[in-house]
C-alpha cells in the first residue's frame, strides 16, 4: 500500500482471478492488486487487521462476497453495496439526474436469494414487476463504473447526506443479514418438540395428524354433520359452512367469531393449531434447525418500504409458543430489545411535532396520548394513530382520526399530504430519501379513462378506489419507511460497538456460531423493531448498554436535537420467551 490509506476499496472479477482497486476520498486509483480467489480471505484479513477506521469495501452484492468471508472466520468493519444502493439512488426524488443509474439496468438484478412467502408487503400493487436478471454484475469493470454512477449521484444530490447516511445503512444492514444467518440463533430442538407435543399432541407416525388436530377435525365435522368435510380446502370448507347455516366469506378468525354455531369454536382451534404444525412443526425443525441453530435467510429491503424480508425460514414469522425454544448456549445470555412504538415517535419527529413528542417522552406514547385529552382511553390512542398512519377511515378510527388532527395538526398534515399525493398519482420519500414506486401503468389507465367523456361508473368507482388504496400506501410508506431507516441505523451502530468487545465467550460456542462469534457478543435476531444478542453472560451488561446508547446514537443521526426518545423494552434473560 502507499502511505496514503485508501477510502474505498472496490472488488470484483477479472479474466485472471480477482481485483481489489484502491481508491481515495476523491475516487481517485490508488493501487490495483491481482489475486487468486483463494486468496480472497487474506487479502481482507490483512486490510481488516491493519487498525483504524479502514477502509470501505465496494462489492456487486453482500451475500455473494461476504458469506464467503465469514465461513473463513473473516469480517469487515464497513462495505458499500452496489445492488442495494443502485435501488436506492435509481429511484430516490433527492437524486438531481438519475438516468444514467436507469440506463445501468444490470444493476436492477435480483438478490442472491429472492424473497419469497415471508415478504411482509406493505401493500399489494396493482401489477407485478418484471422479472429480474439473477445477480449484478460481479466484474471489477462493471463495479468501478457503477460506484462512479453512484458517487456522483450523491454527490449532486439535494441533500447528500441524508442519502450518504441511507447508503451506509442499508449496505451495514446486508453485512448483519449475513452475519445473522452465519451465526444462527441459538436454538433447543429438544424444547421444541415438547412445545409441540404439549400444544398438538404426540408426533404421529406416518402421514396421520396428531392427537389434538385428529380430535378437533372430528369434532367439526360432528358439528357440519358433514364427516367428509375437507377442513383443508378454503372452497370446500366454505360449502360446508354455508350447508350449515354459518354464512361467512372466509374462514378468518374475526369473520368466524361474529357468528354463533357450534362448529366455531373448534374449527377456530383447528385452524390455529394445523398453522403451527405446517409453519414450525416437526418437519420445519428438522429443515432448519441443526447443530442448535436455526439459520433463516434474510432478505435486506425485501419491502418496497426497505423493510427486511425472509426467503425461508418464517424468521419473520416465529409464533410467540415458540419463543421458550429460543435458548442461550451455557454460559452465555440473551438481550432483547424492542421499541415502544416506534412508528408514532417517527412519525413525530419527521413532523417536528414537539406535542406528539412530548406526549412521547419518558413513557408510553398511547398514555401520553390520552393525558392530552385527545382521546379517552389507551385503546382509543392506539386505534387512532394506527388509523391516521394506515389510513382507516371507517369504524373507531375514522370516529377518532379527527381529534387527533386537532390535538396534534403537525403529525396528521404530514400524514395527510403524503395520502394527497399518492392520490394524484405523486411519489413520496423516507426522511432518508428512499423513494416509493410511482403508480403502475394500469392505475394510470384506469384514472385517465375515469375522466374521459364516455367513463361508465364502473370506470370512476375503480379509479377512484385505486386512488383511496394508493393514498393509503404513500401515506403510511413515509412512517413505516423511516421507521425501518431508524433501525437499520440502531443495528448498524450497535454492530459496531459490539464488535469492539473483548473476545471472552466460550469455545464450546464455536462450533456453532462459528469461528467469527464463538468469543464475543453478536446480533442473531432481528425483526422490525426487535432484536436479540447473545453474548457471554459476563458481558450481559455492558451488552445491554451498547443496545441502549445504539438507539439514542440511531435517533441523533436521523433527528438530530429533535426532542425524541425511543425507549426500549430491553431484559437480559437466558431464553427469548415474553413473559
Amino acid at each position: 500500500m502507499t502511505s496514503s490509506p485508501p477510502a474505498w476499496i472496490v472488488l470484483g472479477r477479472s479474466p485472471d482471478g480477482l481485483v481489489s482497486v484502491a481508491l481515495d476520498a476523491d475516487g481517485a486509483e490508488i493501487e490495483r492488486r491481482s489475486f487468486d480467489d483463494d486468496a480472497l480471505p487474506g487479502e481482507i484479513r490483512r486490510v481488516e487487521d491493519a487498525g483504524g477506521p479502514g477502509p470501505r469495501w465496494v462489492w456487486s452484492d453482500t451475500p455473494e462476497w461476504y458469506e464467503r468471508l465469514l465461513d473463513e472466520g473473516v469480517r469487515v468493519a464497513r462495505c458499500h453495496d452496489l445492488r442495494l444502493c443502485h435501488a436506492i439512488l435509481r429511484d430516490s426524488r433527492l437524486v438531481a439526474d438519475a438516468a444514467d443509474l436507469r440506463a445501468a439496468t444490470a444493476w436492477d438484478a435480483a438478490a442472491s436469494v429472492e424473497a419469497g412467502r415471508d415478504d411482509q408487503a406493505l401493500f399489494a400493487l396493482e401489477d407485478e414487476s418484471p422479472a429480474r436478471p439473477a445477480g449484478p454484475p460481479s466484474s471489477v469493470a462493471a463495479a468501478l463504473e457503477e460506484f462512479a454512477r453512484q458517487r456522483e449521484a450523491i454527490r449532486a444530490a439535494a441533500d447528500p447526506g441524508r442519502l450518504r447516511l441511507l447508503c451506509s445503512a442499508e449496505s451495514a444492514g446486508a453485512l448483519i443479514a449475513s452475519e445473522l444467518r452465519h451465526a444462527g440463533l441459538p436454538w433447543d430442538a429438544a424444547v421444541h418438540d415438547r412445545i409441540l407435543v404439549d400444544i398438538l399432541g404426540e408426533r404421529p407416525r406416518g402421514t396421520g395428524a396428531p392427537a389434538r388436530i385428529d380430535e378437533l377435525a372430528k369434532r367439526v365435522r360432528r358439528e357440519l354433520d358433514d364427516p367428509t368435510a375437507n377442513l383443508d380446502s378454503q372452497p370446500k370448507l366454505l360449502q360446508a359452512l354455508h350447508r350449515a347455516g354459518v354464512m361467512v366469506h372466509s374462514t378468518s378468525r374475526w369473520e368466524l367469531g361474529e357468528h354463533e354455531h357450534p362448529v366455531i369454536e373448534p374449527l377456530i382451534e383447528y385452524r390455529r393449531l394445523s398453522r403451527l404444525l405446517s409453519a414450525n412443526g416437526w418437519n420445519w425443525l428438522s429443515e432448519w434447525v441443526h447443530d442448535g441453530r436455526f439459520r433463516p435467510v434474510y432478505v435486506p429491503a425485501g419491502v418496497v418500504t426497505g423493510r427486511w424480508a425472509s426467503s425461508g425460514g418464517g424468521a419473520l414469522q416465529i409464533p410467540r409458543q415458540l419463543r421458550g425454544a429460543v435458548r442461550a448456549d451455557p454460559g452465555w445470555a440473551f438481550v432483547v430489545a424492542d421499541v415502544a412504538q416506534l412508528e408514532p415517535r417517527v412519525l413525530a419527529a419527521m413532523a417536528r411535532d414537539v406535542d406528539l413528542a412530548a406526549a412521547a417522552r419518558g413513557r408510553d406514547l398511547y398514555a401520553g396520548v390520552v393525558e392530552s385529552g385527545a382521546v379517552s382511553t389507551r385503546q382509543e390512542a392506539k386505534i387512532a394513530l394506527l388509523g391516521a398512519m394506515y389510513g382507516a377511515t371507517t369504524g373507531d378510527s375514522g370516529r377518532l382520526v379527527p381529534r387527533l388532527r386537532r390535538t396534534y395538526p403537525r403529525s396528521m398534515a404530514l400524514v395527510d399530504a403524503a395520502a394527497r399525493t399518492g392520490e394524484d398519482g405523486g411519489v413520496v420519500s423516507t426522511w432518508l430519501g428512499r423513494t416509493a414506486p410511482a403508480p403502475s401503468p394500469a392505475w394510470m389507465t384506469a384514472q385517465s379513462r375515469a375522466s374521459d367523456a364516455d367513463a361508465t361508473e364502473g370506470d370512476v368507482t375503480r379509479a377512484r378506489r385505486w386512488a383511496r388504496d394508493r393514498g393509503r400506501f404513500t401515506r403510511n410508506f413515509v412512517v413505516q419507511g423511516t421507521a425501518a431507516e431508524w433501525a437499520l441505523v440502531w443495528l448498524g451502530d450497535l454492530r459496531a460497538r459490539l464488535a469492539a468487545f473483548p473476545r471472552t465467550g466460550d469455545q464450546a460456542s464455536a462450533g456453532r456460531s462459528g469461528a467469527s462469534f464463538a468469543h464475543q457478543a453478536h446480533l442473531v435476531f432481528f425483526l422490525h423493531d426487535e432484536l436479540i444478542v447473545h453474548t457471554p453472560a459476563a458481558d450481559a451488561e455492558r451488552a445491554a448498554d451498547a443496545v441502549r446508547g445504539s438507539a439514542a446514537a440511531a435517533a441523533g443521526l436521523l433527528f438530530g436535537g429533535f426532542p425524541i426518545d425511543f425507549p426500549l423494552d430491553l431484559r437480559i434473560a437466558r431464553t427469548a420467551e415474553k413473559s
